[in-house]
């Protein structure tokens, strides 16, 4: 190839340039409004800046800073000081459409939630000292009043504790020793079992199956308090009103029903599991307050309201599965507002992959005509490092199968074909940054594929997954993370994003035009915040 003049070679150096960003929302530049294009400015710049001034300092304990790092390292120290996090914490962030209901609230939110109920109690297989206290978990557990009178008076902490006693939740905690910190002790000692820290997620379980080791057992920890009816209702509107606060309008959660055998929702005497449509009920008594009250407050368009995509986990045999399957159908008809999707759950790399259910998944669509429903598949697949692995497989399954979204999808960039039918077919995925990075699928945000599925227009919603475990609660870390680690990513592509949580959402039609336009509205209210407010960090 050559070149007339310096002048010439760089005029189709800019074209070359341009032409491989035309499918990412930040290359429209020529359809930006002056509002749009002077507030994408002043981000890029306090980018800019803040890659300078904050970023290039020297941090105790952070050998490497850069935009983009390690999420948990550099939360507390350097993230949340940033201008940057201050301002996209205003933003409005459309929906939150990939989240695990058992997940969603702060854990220092939950175990305050725990105090308020004498059936809650807590036991540990041995007693407790600073030696053993970082490797012993806690079990937790509501008890029938008549069993709590023989719950035990002898601290967690003291040498005469009887392994495996159980003591009440407040009593323990007042009772925790002082040595190993009294009630602040034994509120990080619940908090460190049901969280990751860096040194888990970066130094002792740095492999995939380590930290899902670890990430798995959050969850066996906290779910007897999260599915205690009480509290379980009190959590979920917990997890709606902390959404709202940080700009969602709208959420559609995984909620995990299982039958009876591992982590059932327990009534309130905690004598019985409670059938799930009990639990719907309970949902949709709290999105109705929570919607009364912000009508009254005048602040209605600030959330739309919630569906729930019904889930099992992948370690069930295919003929349970029909019966889950059914309970989805039955539900939806009781509940149609309500229920918005399918889906199956679960380490991808060593539970069932979607080929072991296909009989019964094929039997679905037919199981939905005689019922007269309609519940779109809304499969996790590719949240793997695999590359023809079962769980990389998956991504073919739910294709074929007809998913209207894929979860995670981290190794669809692998496969160019699959690429090309999501555009064809106008799937989106829901990218959980913080998430993949924590779980060990990328090192930082620098290595995420989400600006390949960006610069390949495929549609993304960006999305928490497990935000009280990795403590990026609602949007706004997960949004930093992606503008931060990248020149290119601006705010408009985040405000497309946003949009797209709305518009791949599964809410009818009339709701969805109703949930864009006021979204459009916020927009425009925070655009003009940036502009305003923005040059003076600069």
């Amino acid at each position: 190839m050559s070149f007339s003049s310096l002048s010439d070679y760089q005029t189709r150096r800019q074209d070359l340039i341009l032409a491989d960003r035309a499918l990412r929302a930040d290359h429209k530049t020529g359809q930006l409004s002056e509002l749009e294009a002077q507030a994408d400015k002043v981000i890029r710049d306090l980018r800019a800046a803040e890659a300078e001034s904050i970023w290039s300092r020297e941090y105790e304990g952070i050998p490497h800073p850069f935009p983009g790092m390690e999420f948990l390292t550099g939360k507390r120290s350097i993230i949340v000081q940033t201008k940057l996090f201050e301002i996209l914490g205003k933003m409005p962030k459309g929906g939150l459409l990939h989240a695990h209901v058992d997940a969603t609230v702060n854990v220092a939110h939950l175990l305050n939630l725990a105090t308020k109920y004498p059936a809650i109690h807590v036991r540990a297989s041995t007693a407790l000292n600073a030696t053993n206290i970082g490797s012993v978990l806690p079990e937790l557990r509501p008890l029938p009043e008549d069993l709590r009178s023989s719950a035990g008076l002898i601290a967690l902490t003291d040498s005469n504790y009887v392994p495996d006693t159980w003591v009440q939740f407040n009593k323990a905690k007042e009772s925790f020793s002082p040595q190993l910190g009294g009630p602040e002790g034994f509120d990080r000692w619940l908090t460190a079992a049901m969280t990751i820290n860096p040194t888990e997620a970066y130094v002792t379980h740095n492999t995939v199956t380590k930290i899902w080791q670890k990430f798995q057992s959050t969850f066996l920890v906290a779910a007897p308090l999260v599915r205690y009816r009480p509290i379980h209702k009190e959590y979920c509107r917990e997890f709606i009103l902390s959404s709202i606060a940080d700009g969602i309008s709208y959420v559609e959660p995984r909620i995990n029903f299982l039958k009876d055998i591992v982590r059932p929702f327990i009534s309130a005497d905690a004598r019985s599991h409670v059938p799930h449509r009990e639990i719907l009920q309970d949902f949709d008594e709290v999105l109705n307050e929570v919607k009364a009250d912000l009508k009254a407050q005048g602040k209605g368009d600030h959330f739309i309201g919630a569906r729930i995509i019904y889930t099992t986990i992948r370690f069930i045999t295919p003929e349970e599965l029909e019966w889950y399957l059914q309970e989805c159908i039955d539900l939806k008809k009781e509940f149609p507002h309500l229920i918005a999707g399918f889906d199956l759950v679960g380490d991808e790399n060593v539970l069932k992959p979607l080929i072991y259910y296909i009989e019964p998944l094929l039997k679905f669509r037919k199981m939905q005509e005689d019922a007269g429903v309609e519940i779109p598949f809304i499969f996790h697949g590719g949240e793997t490092l695999g590359d023809g692995t079962e769980a990389d497989m998956n991504l073919y399954d739910a294709i074929l199968l007809g998913t209207k979204r894929i979860g995670h999808g981290f190794s669809l960039v692998k496969h160019p074909k699959l690429i090309e039918i999501c555009k064809e077919r106008d799937i989106a995925i829901e990218v959980c940054p913080i998430s993949n990075e924590i779980l060990r699928l990328t090192s930082s945000m620098h290595m995420h594929p989400l600006p390949i599925l960006l610069n390949q227009g495929v549609p993304v919603a960006l999305c928490s997954d497990d935000p009280s475990v990795f403590g990026n609660m609602g949007l706004t870390f997960d949004y930093f993370q992606v503008l931060a680690a990248s020149e290119i990513t601006g705010l408009i592509q985040l405000g497309e994003m946003a949009k797209d949580s709305i518009k791949y959402s599964t809410l009818e039609q009339a709701d969805k035009e109703q949930a864009l336009s006021a979204w459009q509205k916020r927009w425009e209210e925070f655009l003009k915040y940036v502009v305003t407010e923005g040059p003076r960090y600069l």
